[in-house]
Formats: structure tokens, sequence, C-alpha cells
């Protein structure tokens, strides 16, 4: 069977890494939310001044949205679970059909670690003592039993993450003065973005500087494009 081991940092904390990662996509559904509904929202702007419909849009954009990342989330991470149980099931089944293969295989990994071969013997032996399972979970899956990703969670998470950020471009478009209300819509729009970019530079290790650039550059021109798409289809009466 294909082995995986999980990455020393993981392995040291997995908590920490775990929460990491939901911080790391917390930040990026934002981002989506922001970005997109902007988009939207700024576009629609260019067509119509029409409060009403600049709501009906941008709340539908956010529904939308967070619903459709939910969704997706949910399958994704569901399939994951999947294939979590079935690599348990499997290596449940090679423990107690094929042991002796199973500690050699520990032992060897564990060698690969590091260990010397006396050593690495002595620590698989009294590891599958210990829970014979968990032991090759962790080592040879990087996989904990007690710990497996939850769907819901994740769908949760992710629809809260886009419809936290969607409501910024949201209530920035339809709150001001008419006259002022896409710039005030793009410049809200480019702090939070800045303000993501640091965020996930930052949780990800990342140069910032770079990460922001990227980040603000990227909803810019996504606002100026849709804004310029909006113009000309109210100049024709689209």
């Amino acid at each position: 069977m294909t082995l995986q081991t999980p990455d020393h940092g993981e392995a040291h904390d997995g908590g920490l890494g775990s929460r990491l990662n939901w911080l790391r996509a917390a930040v990026l559904g934002a981002n989506d939310g922001i970005v997109s509904t902007a988009g939207l929202v700024v576009g629609v702007a260019g067509a119509t001044d029409n409060r009403g419909t600049l709501l009906t849009a941008g709340l539908a954009g956010l529904l939308a949205g967070s619903l459709s990342m939910a969704a997706g989330e949910y399958v994704s991470v569901s399939t994951q679970r999947d294939s979590e149980k079935a690599a348990l099931a499997q290596e449940k089944r090679e423990l107690a059909t094929e042991p002796q293969a199973e500690l050699i295989e520990l032992t060897e990994m564990l060698e690969g670690k590091g260990l010397g071969a006396d050593l690495a013997r002595e620590v698989a032996e009294q590891l599958t003592e210990h829970d014979a399972l968990r032991a090759h979970a962790e080592v040879e899956l990087g996989i904990d039993p007690d710990q497996l990703t939850d769907p819901w969670h994740a769908a949760g998470a992710s629809f809260l993450a886009f419809t936290v950020g969607a409501l910024l471009p949201l209530l920035a478009i339809v709150l001001p003065p008419a006259a002022h209300r896409v710039w005030i819509t793009v410049g809200a729009v480019v702090v939070a973005l800045v303000l993501c970019g640091w965020s996930s530079a930052r949780l990800g290790a990342a140069p910032v500087g770079r990460a922001v650039v990227r980040n603000v550059g990227g909803g810019v021109v996504a606002m100026g494009v849709t804004y310029g798409v909006g113009v000309l289809l109210g100049a024709v009466g689209v």
C-alpha cells in the first residue's frame, strides 16, 4: 500500500496545525465573499443606482456564494473522510491478518525517521502493544483516528466565512448616498483585502507584501471589469 507520513510540524503539534488550517480556510472564505460580492454589486452599480436593485443583487450573490461554498466544502470533506475511513479499515484488516508484516513495516518507517534498528523495533513493539491501529494510522497514514474531518463543520465554517466577507461590500454599496457608494465600496473592499492578504500570509508564513499586493490587485481588477461591464450595459439600456 502507499505509505504517507505526516510532516514534522504536524506530528509535533497536530492540534495547532489543524487550527491554523481552519483559520486559513476562514480567511480565504471571507476573501472569496468580499471579492465575488464586491464584483457583483459594483457591476450592478455601474448600470443602475437603484438601492433596491443593488440590495437584491447583493443578497442573491451572498446566498448563492455562501451556499455554493458550503456545498462544495461538504462534498470535498465528505470524500476526504470516506477515504480516511477506508484507509483505517484496510489497516485494521492488515493488522488482523498480517500482524508480523505490519510490525516490520512500522519498524522500517521508524528507522526511516532516524531511529536505530534496535530502538525502532523496540518502539514499534511498544506502540503496537499499546494501540496498533493508532500507531499505524498516525505514522503510516498521517491520520488521527479520533479527529477525522467533519464535513458538516467544514460546510458551516465555509458558509459563515463567505457570508461575513460578503456583508462588507453589500452594506457598503447600499448604505451610502448614490453619488459616493461606489468609491466607498471600493475603499472598504481594498482595506478588507489588505487585512485578508496580511492574515493569510502570516498564517501561512509567507511574504506579507507580495500576498497583500496580489490580493488587492485581484480584487481591484475584478471590480474594475464588472463596473465597466455594468456601465456599458446601462448605457445601452440592457
